[in-house]
């Protein structure tokens, strides 16, 4: 009897072990807080305003995603996220209190199994690149990875007339397709998304894709639109950089520790 007894609870032990999580289980702690600290430092350095989102991918299961509530990003506390599968379907919350544009996030989330972040965000300085032809390139070795290349997503050839937002799956399998593989798309007169491995490495995405767009129409001003762009080899070798590490620690004490 304790023979069977000891296999039995074996055999139970390895179901515990494999099963998926139980919904309305709590988010790792760490996950959460760094998400918070993420969001208050796009909102810190001006990448986010009172509008805009960054997400992460669950690290207990790939096919949900943690992202807050719908509200500003600097006032986003731990209490806020909300927990979505990738048909950004509320887990632990009711559909009302999300951001309609979550499906921004779900449908890379699925398209992109590599991406582990996303943030979506509507500075000024990134709107003439979706706008105008004039491409988004790399001028500044910070922001490199631009140098895959930056599609424009184009609303109106999925949906029409819109308002401009990401308001269905629909409309965000069709922003995923545009971004396909690459590390970051413009939306025509909205914005832009960048996705990346990590909370860090897109925190720092996002924010040198800002600072890339003004300095590059600096350059054009100043050039007559004749601008010394990083050459492909030179963008690849520098697009890594440490991660954003060190920006990272440095946007956590001045403006992310709250």
């Amino acid at each position: 009897m304790v023979r069977y007894g000891w296999v039995s609870g074996w055999f139970l032990g390895c179901a515990a072990l494999l099963a998926p999580p139980l919904l309305g289980a709590q988010p790792p702690r760490k996950l959460v807080e760094e998400l918070v600290l993420a969001n208050h430092i796009l909102a810190g350095t001006g990448v986010l305003d009172a509008y805009g989102h960054v997400s992460v991918r669950d690290s207990r299961d790939p096919k949900h995603y943690l992202l807050a509530r719908h509200m500003a990003a600097g006032l986003v506390t731990a209490s806020d996220i909300i927990e979505y599968d990738l048909d950004s379907k509320a887990v632990n919350a009711g559909e009302s209190t999300g951001y309609t544009e979550r499906f921004i996030h779900g449908n890379i989330y699925k398209a992109r199994p590599d991406v582990m972040a996303v943030v979506h965000f509507h500075a000024p300085e990134v709107i003439p690149f979706g706008v105008t032809g004039v491409p988004l390139r790399p001028v500044y070795h910070m922001a490199a990875f631009l140098g895959e290349g930056v599609p424009v997503f184009e609303i109106r050839k999925a949906g029409g007339a819109t308002d401009m937002l990401i308001r269905n799956n629909a409309l965000g399998q069709a922003l995923a397709e545009a971004l396909g593989n690459k590390p970051a798309v413009l939306l025509r007169g909205h914005g832009a998304v960048v996705v990346a491995p990590s909370l860090h490495v897109v925190t720092g995405r996002a924010y040198y894709m800002m600072m890339n767009a003004r300095m590059q129409a600096q350059a054009i001003q100043l050039g007559g639109g004749k601008v010394n762009y990083l050459e492909d080899e030179e963008a690849r070798k520098a697009a890594p950089q440490d991660g954003y590490e060190r920006s990272w620690n440095l946007w956590k004490e001045t403006v992310g520790a709250k």
